[in-house]
């Protein structure tokens, strides 16, 4: 089927004026990268949150930010990893979901600030990803976490880099995380060879900054016969093992149809895996348009995921 260009009007009304607003940035550019950040430090600026506190720990060559909600808390915790096609955005830009993880969760989350490519090609993000996992795991006790009830989450880019994260942790660790939850996963280099999805020209994130990510986070041209382990996580071929998954997309998303395949695998594999689609919706809705009535419904179905696998009073 031929592809025809994505318009404003493709998107549900709700969320129309939000995405209108979003300008559209060539991220093979380095100032273009520094002007994303810039705009993602002012649109997503920290909040303070009174219900949670917050503390930094450098680990190696990451850093950890720590929610902790005040109180008595669950014993459970979640790794949280932000996205940014591998390429841009920091840890403080997920500031509001983290504390409000923490509290809706009432449990502990710890975000990984992580090694940006093109600068850091892989494995350095995954290095920092798996560094920061290591120490929750080991430092749970003090942090006031049981170690057997851990999740891992992220979004796009950290939605790739938690699925590759729970793949590596697999093959090497013996602590598992209890389930992984997915927003929009950056998953398969091979979509950003498809030029019928280029010609999309996808609003929030499309196929051409896409290519650039992949890029320069592999270090290799996208699409090539081998990859690194753990960077792809859509190459593995043997997904048996791996834990519970929650994969929530909207069907405007670039990634809409990798993350479908994924899930489909990750089911074929004997992996409980729950997807939630969003109609009309493109890439980072949930976040640019947080009041929306499907974002609201969103976040809903992965808190209930989450509290059911980290064994969380689901009436809270």
């Amino acid at each position: 089927m031929k592809a025809t260009l994505m318009k404003i009007q493709d998107i549900q009304p709700e969320m129309q004026k939000a995405f209108k607003r979003m300008p559209k940035i060539n991220l093979e550019k380095t100032y273009a990268r520094l002007l994303m950040n810039i705009f993602g430090r002012l649109f997503f600026s920290p909040k303070k949150n009174a219900g949670v506190t917050v503390t930094v720990k450098k680990i190696g060559e990451a850093e950890a930010r720590i929610y902790i909600p005040n109180g008595d808390i669950s014993g459970a915790g979640l790794l949280w990893i932000h996205g940014g096609g591998y390429i841009v955005g920091s840890a403080k830009m997920s500031e509001l979901e983290c504390s409000d993880h923490a509290i809706r969760l009432n449990s502990v989350v710890v975000s990984v600030e992580y090694r940006l490519a093109p600068k850091h090609p892989f494995p350095a993000a995954m290095d920092d990803c798996y560094a920061v996992w290591r120490w929750m795991v080991d430092n749970a006790k003090q942090l006031g976490v049981d170690p057997r009830r851990i999740a891992i989450a992220g979004q796009s880019a950290g939605g790739g880099l938690a699925a590759a994260l729970c793949q590596k942790i697999l093959d090497l660790d013996a602590e598992q995380p209890v389930a992984q939850c997915l927003y929009y996963p950056m998953l398969d280099d091979r979509t950003a060879l498809d030029q019928d999805l280029t010609a999309v020209n996808h609003i929030g994130w499309d196929n051409r900054n896409n290519y650039f990510g992949w890029k320069s986070y592999m270090g290799q041209l996208p699409g090539l016969p081998d990859v690194p382990q753990w960077s792809v996580p859509a190459r593995r071929e043997d997904l048996s093992g791996l834990p519970p998954a929650w994969i929530g997309v909207g069907d405007l998303d670039l990634f809409f149809e990798e993350n479908k395949a994924y899930a489909k695998r990750l089911e074929q594999a004997g992996v409980s895996t729950e997807t939630f689609i969003v109609d009309a919706a493109p890439h980072g809705f949930d976040t640019l348009v947080p009041d929306a009535k499907d974002s609201k419904e969103f976040v809903a179905s992965l808190t209930h995921f989450l509290k059911t696998h980290l064994d969380i009073n689901t009436s809270n």
